[in-house]
């Protein structure tokens, strides 16, 4: 039961994250005519070239189709189910999102573009939300296709940030904006600060939910405290020989190193069981092995 659960809400927060990517890319760039990378910035550049014949979400799913099968093999079958999901969703949401949001717009604001005199904020904030989405559906195991993809293989062999992967493989993708029939070198460089912005958002997410802390705790209840914490945090706790000072006495201090989203459940319990306990905690720059990140070079 815990596993569906689970299950589902991975699928639930991917499915948002998938919701803010297309949103932005059909709100902001598209009728902005900017270029941005990845296959959404392919399927865009397609889009104009064809004479906006052929829709984003069509060839957004015919180059993902492709992408995925490859994945399959060096990602495993667990990422490639919830890749060809985001993937369907996405390009259903990009082809839908493409028709509707135009009159949805007019219908409420009496525009049919998202600050059609701010293009540079536009992309600003589409970059945001693009960054976000992509680094919501990257901490569930998925992908929102395209060099999301490519930059997994990669992340999973070396210890490099999606989001700078995802970075150098786009800046060739939007300098073929220069392709469109009568360019203009200001969509090119907003199609880049929306590159800068979007991959700096997914590490920032990403990041933002790795980042862990030790902790050493001082308490006369010492192993009821780090019983509770092994059982109810399910990290490992380490028992040090300390001696006070000024008492002279000899005890155990605690250390644990746990996600900094899990120090308010530490926190409560060590006050339930000796609220007279000292705590120190601080941020660490990383941490490798079993129950963090994989040991990588």
């Amino acid at each position: 039961m815990n596993r569906i659960l689970s299950e589902a809400r991975a699928y639930g927060i991917m499915s948002f994250g998938i919701l803010l990517y297309t949103f932005a890319v059909m709100a902001f760039f598209v009728p902005h005519e900017v270029v941005t990378g990845g296959v959404t910035g392919i399927s865009t550049l397609i889009y104009f070239l064809t004479g906006k014949f052929i829709p984003v979400g069509v060839s957004y799913f015919v180059i993902n189709s492709v992408l995925i099968l490859i994945s399959l093999k060096v990602l495993g079958r667990s990422f490639g189910i919830k890749t060809v999901f985001a993937m369907v969703l996405g390009s259903s949401l990009l082809w839908c999102f493409q028709i509707w949001l135009p009159d949805m717009f007019h219908f409420c604001f009496n525009v049919r573009t998202i600050l059609p005199d701010e293009p540079f904020l536009a992309v600003v904030l589409g970059g945001m939300l693009c960054g976000v989405g992509i680094g919501m559906a990257l901490s569930q195991g998925g992908s929102t296709g395209g060099t999301d993809i490519i930059a997994m293989m990669i992340s999973k062999y070396r210890n490099i940030g999606p989001g700078k992967i995802i970075l150098y493989m786009d800046v060739f993708i939007i300098a073929s904006g220069f392709l469109v029939e009568n360019p203009q070198i200001e969509k090119i460089i907003l199609g880049y600060v929306t590159m800068g912005v979007c991959a700096y958002s997914i590490d920032m997410f990403i990041e933002g939910r790795k980042q862990s802390c030790q902790l050493m705790i001082f308490s006369n209840e010492y192993e009821k405290v780090a019983e509770a914490l092994s059982k109810e945090i399910n990290r490992g706790v380490t028992l040090i020989d300390a001696q006070g000072y000024y008492t002279k006495e000899y005890s155990k201090m605690i250390m644990i190193i746990a996600r900094k989203h899990e120090t308010q459940r530490i926190f409560k319990i060590v006050k339930d069981i000796d609220r007279k306990s000292f705590i120190s905690m601080g941020t660490v720059m990383g941490v490798f092995g079993e129950g963090f990140e994989d040991i990588r070079a």
